[in-house]
């Protein structure tokens, strides 16, 4: 327990980008779930156990219409399907953690994965306590974004229509960072030639899952030739 202080400590400057998106994210959420009928220790619950951005957003239409478990089981898959492929590329990292691992892959987002990929504990630093940590933290602000959004929602006087569309710009925002600070751009390239593909072919309701498949390919084929561009 002593390595935790230590290990929030270092693990906090690395989560500070997703602080700032994940509370204003939290917010757009808790709002459209308060002007949903959802009161603000709902959305606590939500987010303390479901904790998945972009299907919470979606789930508040699925709160809202007749309750279909095989539909909702479908959509959760679709949209969360990329985290297969995550827990895929961490089960080296993950390997040893122990009684944390259940959670640091219950609390995987794309923001986690990206810190915990590129991060690396100073040398003082647990490395099981800092995965945890920057897990915690990550977890942490999208609660306290929620629970903000629940409780000023209902206060609101103003049209919120659009601010769902919070998420997507958000992700948008990911991109050109990373766009501007990686060497080589092709693995990018290669996330939007495969969706693009994968678009145009299965559409829009059915391409996440082939565009997963279709970059994990092309990613695992040119592996040595992209490790190369990055050294």
């Amino acid at each position: 327990m002593n390595k935790l202080p230590t290990a929030f400590k270092a693990a906090f400057p690395h989560t500070i980008p997703v602080l700032t998106g994940y509370i204003f994210l939290g917010i757009a959420y808790g709002i459209l779930m308060s002007l949903s009928g959802f009161g603000w220790h709902w959305i606590l619950l939500a987010s303390t156990v479901v904790f998945a951005g972009a299907l919470q957003f979606v789930g508040i239409s699925l709160l809202a219409m007749a309750f279909d478990p095989i539909y909702a089981f479908l959509i959760a898959v679709s949209i969360n399907a990329r985290h297969l492929f995550y827990g895929i590329s961490l089960l080296e990292k993950f390997s040893g953690t122990g009684k944390i691992k259940p959670y640091l892959i219950f609390g995987m987002t794309d923001e986690t994965f990206s810190i915990l990929c590129s991060a690396e504990p100073p040398e003082n630093v647990d490395k099981r306590a800092f995965m945890f940590a920057v897990t915690a933290l990550n977890q942490s602000y999208w609660i306290m974004g929620g629970v903000i959004g629940g409780i000023v929602g209902p206060l609101l006087t103003f049209d919120t229509y659009g601010i769902d569309f919070v998420m997507t710009a958000f992700f948008v925002v990911i991109f050109i960072n990373q766009w501007r600070a990686n060497k080589s751009r092709a693995p990018a390239i290669i996330g939007l030639g495969a969706a693009a593909i994968a678009l145009l072919i299965f559409g829009a309701d059915n391409f996440i899952i082939p565009a997963m498949i279709l970059i994990i390919c092309c990613l695992t084929l040119f592996r040595k030739r992209l490790a190369g561009e990055v050294a």
